[in-house]
């Protein structure tokens, strides 16, 4: 599943713009992670298992903050690669993912939520014209030295945006 424009707006008015962002989860020519954040003048590493760039082996040599949509399947091994870097992160997870033995050593070490009033609908592979509603899980951004305070909830604003 890829994250829609919208739900990366979201996130962008916590990133301070001077900072080199990594989505290392991200193919440069469909992410919306990628393709928003250059919109908004980012500079924006995007690095992707695919190029042979596995998050869990690779990293740039500069960056500063990371952002994107892991799969969430390998949810705790990448927070711990996350909180191995001690740097800021902003990362889309399933809000249950909060809870976890083996979450709970990094998340004590401090995490910040930033969720919505609505479920976040996904694009996929089949469907890069539009969305797919329905999502059956509640989704939030997973932060680190990013945001105001530790719990933010906004409205969630939706529009039609393709990724290709």
């Amino acid at each position: 599943m890829y994250s829609p424009h919208f739900i990366v707006d979201h996130i962008i008015k916590y990133l301070p713009k001077d900072k080199k962002i990594w989505c290392p989860f991200d193919i440069e020519e469909w992410s919306a992670f990628s393709i928003r954040l250059k919109e908004c003048g980012f500079d924006v590493i995007s690095t992707h298992i695919d190029k042979g760039q596995d998050f869990f082996k690779y990293e740039p040599k500069q960056w500063d903050i990371i952002v994107s949509n892991p799969p969430f399947s390998l949810k705790d091994k990448v927070l711990e690669r996350l909180y191995s870097f001690n740097k800021p992160f902003a990362i889309l997870l399933p809000l249950n993912s909060l809870q976890g033995k083996t979450r709970y050593k990094y998340f004590k070490q401090g995490i910040q939520i930033l969720s919505f009033d609505a479920r976040v609908c996904y694009h996929d592979r089949e469907h890069m014209d539009s969305v797919v509603k329905g999502s059956p899980f509640a989704t939030a951004y997973f932060c680190r030295d990013l945001l105001p305070k530790d719990l933010i909830i906004e409205k969630l604003v939706t529009y039609e945006r393709p990724l290709m």
